[in-house]
């Protein structure tokens, strides 16, 4: 088991494939920044899916046991079941998912990511209302094609689906309950997730975030429910079941009830920089090692020395002092 500074064990590794996506959402990619002439990753900069199984595989030796593929958008990545079916074969992981926009998830994609191997998929879904998810993702992407995605999912059995909602003030709040209503009984669970201040491009402002409270509260006066137990360590998301028998739902609240005490995560960017928080100001170069012959040895013992001295809790000091850090971008660090 590989301890950082504050006592917390590597458990899970997120692993960005590539820094493009199709969609602009405010939140994340605005357009006034990553528009027609932003430079992304060249092909050679980016890590090889034999580089990044590699790689895995030295984190899996120091305890991770969890892998998610983000990006970016994953699916822009072409054959990305070959290397789900290679991260499949990792000795020691135990759960293999994604996160995704679901604009390319048709139904023989979905069969062909689980028959490599993934185990579960999270899909975002911003609003239901059509007009707010097209403003949000800034590209007119439609709500009834994210719709067939999960059922593409669900089809193919990427169980359990988790819907990812981002919830910003003035945009999206009113879509809560329907949210919640819709994906009610069908075995999905919805996380509603605050607006966070990742990266410096977003334009974040406090007053944009609607605190988890709100949204409980919300869903509590349309449906009695009650709060449930974590699954493990870790686990961002705090967990409500409604009474009625209907499912789950979580919320994730980094902004106003930050879980940095209990965070195991590391993660991975496309050109295989290891950044040890969602909201780091500098990675540490993996891939340079690689590419310079490094044998695993070498690499093991630059991971576990990186995470041994890891004391970020940016989420615990958020403050005035930090509002001005040049933090890496949503874009490339996958969430």
């Amino acid at each position: 088991m590989s301890l950082d500074a504050l006592g917390r064990p590597l458990r899970d590794l997120r692993i960005s494939v590539t820094d493009r996506c199709n969609f602009r959402c405010t939140y994340c990619m605005p357009r006034e920044t990553y528009g027609r002439d932003f430079e992304f990753l060249r092909r050679d900069e980016v890590m090889s899916f034999e580089e990044i199984a590699r790689l895995a595989q030295l984190f899996a030796k120091l305890g991770v046991e969890k892998i998610r593929l983000t990006g970016g958008e994953p699916l822009l990545r072409r054959d990305i079941e070959a290397l789900v079916e290679m991260l499949a074969h990792v000795k020691g992981i135990r759960d293999l998912t994604m996160t995704t926009n679901g604009s390319l998830l048709t139904r023989e994609k979905a069969r062909a990511l689980k028959d490599a191997g993934l185990n579960r998929i999270s899909i975002s879904l911003d609003s239901l209302d059509d007009d707010v998810f097209r403003a949000m993702n800034d590209v007119n992407f439609p709500v009834g094609r994210v719709l067939d995605a999960i059922d593409a999912a669900n089809e193919a059995q990427l169980w359990p689906i988790k819907i990812d909602m981002v919830v910003k003030r003035g945009v999206n709040e009113n879509s809560v309950v329907d949210m919640a209503s819709h994906f009610r009984g069908t075995g999905h669970i919805v996380r509603f997730i605050e607006y966070m201040d990742v990266g410096t491009t977003n334009g974040w402002r406090m007053e944009d975030v609607v605190p988890s409270r709100e949204v409980v509260e919300r869903i509590a006066a349309a449906w009695p429910i009650d709060p449930l137990n974590s699954n493990y360590f870790g686990e961002v998301a705090e967990r409500y079941r409604y009474r009625d028998g209907a499912g789950e739902f979580g919320i994730i609240s980094s902004v106003t009830q930050p879980f940095c005490g209990s965070c195991t995560r590391a993660r991975l960017t496309a050109d295989g920089k290891l950044y040890l928080c969602l909201f780091a100001t500098e990675g540490h170069d993996l891939l340079g090692l690689l590419r310079r012959r490094a044998t695993d040895e070498e690499i093991v013992d630059e991971i576990r020395s990186v995470w041994r001295v890891r004391d970020d809790r940016y989420s615990e000091i958020r403050s005035g002092e930090t509002a001005g850090l040049q933090k890496v971008e949503m874009s490339r660090i996958g969430g």
